[in-house]
């Protein structure tokens, strides 16, 4: 995505930061790391010796955005972090199994077509008790513009096809966890709102950033005359007083750990010992 092969960005520098901060709640460190797609530059940027890393590696389908970490590499102070870059497809890691200390990505799963399974690679790739950490776009991202264009497709075609690709909603955070098999899994969400000085910057920017629909179907490009409705509506409905436009994204957290014995577990039911009526007995029936 252009967007993210981009320098700062304020947005997604904040999202970075947030998913980095979570390396240091954990006691223990990550040796060897995989940085999988989205905003690779903005965690290398950022990284600040976070979580213990010794070995980094970088991955992304496209061979252009690992091109340009590459070219940039010597930018960076290495503080003896070896870093590795890979043209790979998260849903068939190119990583043994059992290898890995932490999976981290920002910013670059929610689009993946088989979610689920490239989760699963992911905890396969892991050691024992090793991290998965991710940031992914949530369904009330962009609840303005998805807005906006159904009422001006409404106005102008008499009906309305989907123009953004569906995003996973909070609720399907949990699971997607759980069905790949990650043990103690934590979900939290943020919600960041930028402001554009206009709804045509706006789409414009969606274009450059590739997240606009890619559902293969003619009838689903944004014609010109929709893309012009679509920003008088947002801007009438949504325009700030200043003339700037709001944008929503929803970001959802994932963590989630692989299976070790170490780790807190659930007890089995019907293993207590003691019943509530024994604890009411003991402590005695007061009143809150």
């Amino acid at each position: 995505m252009a967007w993210l092969m981009r320098g700062k960005d304020e947005f997604v520098d904040s999202v970075a930061e947030n998913l980095l901060d979570r390396l240091q709640d954990c006691r223990k460190t990550f040796p060897t790391a995989l940085c999988l797609g989205g905003s690779l530059e903005a965690i290398r940027r950022l990284l600040h010796g976070r979580g213990g890393m010794e070995k980094l590696i970088m991955m992304d389908m496209s061979f252009d955005m690992i091109k340009v970490l590459k070219d940039t590499d010597e930018k960076f102070a290495r503080n003896n972090l070896e870093t590795f870059y890979v043209v790979g497809d998260e849903e068939f890691l190119p990583i043994k199994e059992n290898s890995l200390d932490l999976v981290i990505s920002c910013l670059g799963l929610h689009w993946t077509n088989d979610l689920p399974g490239a989760m699963i690679q992911a905890r396969l790739a892991l050691r024992p008790d090793g991290l998965f950490l991710a940031a992914i776009l949530g369904g009330e991202t962009l609840k303005e513009l998805r807005i906006a264009c159904t009422i001006a497709q409404m106005e102008r075609e008499g009906g309305i096809s989907p123009r953004l690709s569906p995003l996973a909603q909070v609720r399907d955070a949990g699971n997607l966890l759980t069905r790949a098999g990650f043990s103690l899994p934590g979900v939290d969400v943020d919600e960041y709102t930028v402001k554009y000085d206009s709804a045509l910057e706006l789409i414009e920017h969606l274009r450059s950033m590739g997240e606009t629909n890619a559902l293969f179907q003619r009838s689903n490009i944004l014609k010109k005359d929709i893309a012009l409705a679509t920003a008088a509506v947002y801007q009438s409905m949504f325009g700030g007083e200043d003339g700037t436009v709001p944008a929503t994204f929803q970001v959802i957290y994932m963590t989630g750990w692989k299976e070790h014995p170490s780790q807190q577990r659930a007890k089995r039911r019907g293993s207590a010992t003691a019943s509530f009526g024994d604890i009411q007995k003991h402590f005695g029936r007061g009143s809150c």
